[in-house]
């Protein structure tokens, strides 16, 4: 039984393995919309795995595979933790992980990748858990913020309705100083 179990698991991680040799070796494939298909098939490839063992998606790993930005920690760390190892702003750029603050109704904070921007103030983004174990894409995100900084945010939470506003600290942006990053590991 334990033979079969794994034989079963051995072709998705040979499958998986192969798929981050070739996208390592390749110049990334970027769309329009900015975001590294070889990183989202591999994300989307984590989250499928995580679902067969029964385990829970979240947003911070989901963020990190689509992002390529190495931070670990909590969402409501990834801020912090990013300052001096990436760049950090308030305009939103595909690829870029735009950063949630902490509140009452989502303590741990949150993070989302920008997928595409639509306007000055509307983008999407891809993020894990935003619905409970699930991952949604092209998910719209408008500012919302008093000074168009991108300080707060409400995100579409049925097609052409917003929800809530949420507190956001701005967006860390991918490909920083790589130096910096791997003496912290």
């Amino acid at each position: 039984m334990l033979r079969t179990n794994i034989a079963c698991k051995l072709p998705w991680a040979f499958l998986a393995l192969g798929m981050l040799v070739s996208a390592c070796a390749q110049k990334p494939e970027v769309t329009h919309s900015g975001i590294d298909q070889n990183r989202l098939t591999l994300a989307l490839m984590e989250v499928e795995a995580k679902h067969e063992r029964g385990a829970r998606v979240w947003c911070v790993p989901f963020a990190r595979d689509l992002s390529g930005i190495e931070i670990y920690g909590n969402a409501n760390l990834w801020w912090d933790k990013a300052k001096g190892l990436y760049p950090r702003g308030n305009a939103p750029a595909p690829g870029s992980v735009l950063a949630f603050r902490s509140t009452s109704k989502n303590p741990m904070g949150h993070v989302a990748v920008v997928s595409q921007i639509l306007s000055d103030r509307m983008i999407q983004v891809d993020h894990a858990n935003w619905e409970k174990n699930r991952v949604t894409m092209k998910m719209v995100a408008v500012d919302v913020s008093k000074s168009n900084d991108w300080t707060a945010v409400r995100l579409e939470s049925a097609p052409g309705s917003l929800g809530s506003t949420y507190p956001t600290h701005g967006f860390i942006y991918p490909a920083a100083n790589q130096s910096k990053i791997a003496s912290r590991m």
